[in-house]
């Protein structure tokens, strides 16, 4: 199997993540949440790797980066998107998130010095433009009992600004795990220490004693098992493939295939609620999906 399916089903599970996250997410909260989902998803990836004998492949150089891959990746970018889902649902969330394919391609310019052409650049500005019609524009024409999965919470411009930090944190954490993936190390125990070093951090902020990092709400047995499916599901299975797409694949391709997420999440939306994304929604997905093509191509 290729890169290219790799991605795409990291992009499915991620979508079908993205629904079942919302009660979870919203009972416990943003940091909350991620702190169990991290805990889960570590401990599973961990048995992985011992079963496979994963460990065996990661040097002391493999570590440094691929912690830091996790802490910005996951600790950081992980913790905004939840956030943002919080307050967008998840259609405008993943639509946020698939900037960072376009992120990937700035990061590689200045890191890289990797050129962009006039084509690349029309491609960001389809991907932003696609995003900013399906959050300003793809509620019109809603009902008024409209699903809890398209309500905005608070000022949507502090959800975006968290979207953004995601898709940025995810651009940067795909490029720092790279080099490393080149090598001969185990995608399964390189994904266990980004997440092994995410959930230290989260551990780390809540003995702090933060308010943000404790629960709004007890978990309950439910909320457990909705959480710990969702970690095996986009964490354990998704960004582990995410990994063995970058071991073969260039980050921008991966970043393209990956980010088709929204399209997919519409389809999800309309089987779960009944109810079926206007066209401004489908228009915005259909933009941003298209200014990735014209970018990596």
């Amino acid at each position: 199997m290729g890169f290219e399916w790799f991605a795409l089903i990291a992009a499915f599970l991620w979508a079908v993540s993205s629904i079942i996250s919302v009660t979870p997410a919203r009972h416990l909260g943003s940091f909350a949440y991620s702190r169990w989902r991290m805990g889960c998803t570590a401990g599973i990836l961990t048995t992985m790797a011992l079963l496979t004998n994963g460990w065996g492949s990661v040097s002391y150089t493999h570590i440094t980066p691929m912690a830091l891959s996790g802490l910005i990746g996951i600790f950081i970018g992980d913790t905004a998107l939840f956030a943002c889902l919080n307050r967008m649902g998840p259609r405008q969330a993943g639509l946020l998130f698939s900037c960072h394919a376009v992120f990937s391609a700035i990061l590689g310019y200045f890191l890289f010095s990797e050129t962009m052409n006039s084509m690349e650049l029309m491609g960001s500005a389809l991907v932003f433009s696609g995003v900013a019609t399906a959050i300003f524009f793809g509620r019109k024409q809603a009902k008024p009992s409209a699903n809890r999965f398209e309500e905005i919470r608070g000022k949507v411009w502090i959800g975006v600004a968290l979207g953004i930090t995601a898709a940025l944190c995810q651009a940067l954490g795909g490029i720092i795990a790279k080099p490393v993936m080149q090598t001969t190390i185990d995608p399964i125990a390189a994904s266990a220490i980004r997440m092994i070093t995410a959930f230290i951090a989260h551990s780390l902020f809540w003995l702090t004693g933060a308010r943000l990092a404790k629960s709004i709400n007890p978990i309950t047995l439910p909320i457990f098992g909705i959480t710990a499916l969702n970690g095996f599901l986009a964490m354990a299975v998704g960004m582990t493939l995410i990994l063995f797409a970058l071991q073969t694949g260039n980050v921008g391709m991966v970043a393209l295939l990956s980010s088709t997420t929204p399209i997919m999440v519409l389809p999800l939306l309309w089987l779960y609620t009944k109810q079926r994304p206007n066209r401004y929604a489908w228009l915005g997905a259909l933009l941003a999906v298209t200014g990735t093509g014209i970018l990596v191509s």
